[in-house]
């Protein structure tokens, strides 16, 4: 659980810094390549954020549903924003092509969430 929230924190934080990172030191690098940057930045934060939620759940509970939900989340962040960020410097428009591969990871991550929630036998108030 531990491990979990410091996963979920460093991806929010880096999110954070990468956003102000792009929106200031590449602001002429990015061009119209910008949006593409802050779509990377924010499906990061928002992973992020459920990484933080899965940490705090399994405070009260853990299993293997939520372990996965957090490696793909992870995975996802890595493929879909890193490609995101990467194809936003190089403009190497092929990097499109591994994007989806984060996105598959993130629908995957928030099912297994889903699922992982759905058998708690624990109230959550």
């Amino acid at each position: 659980m531990k491990k979990t929230i410091i996963t979920g924190a460093i991806f929010a934080e880096l999110a954070v810094l990468l956003g102000a990172f792009g929106a200031h030191a590449l602001k002429d690098i990015l061009g119209s390549y910008a949006s593409t940057w802050e779509t990377g930045v924010q499906y990061q934060m928002f992973h992020a954020v459920g990484i933080l939620i899965v940490g705090l759940l399994m405070e009260k509970q853990t299993s293997r549903l939520y372990t996965w939900a957090v490696i793909l989340f992870s995975v996802g962040i890595v493929f879909f924003s890193g490609s995101l960020y990467v194809l936003s410097i190089s403009k190497v428009a092929v990097l499109g092509a591994i994007t989806p591969i984060g996105g598959v990871c993130f629908v995957a991550g928030w099912f297994l969430l889903i699922m992982g929630v759905s058998r708690r036998s624990t109230r959550f108030y």
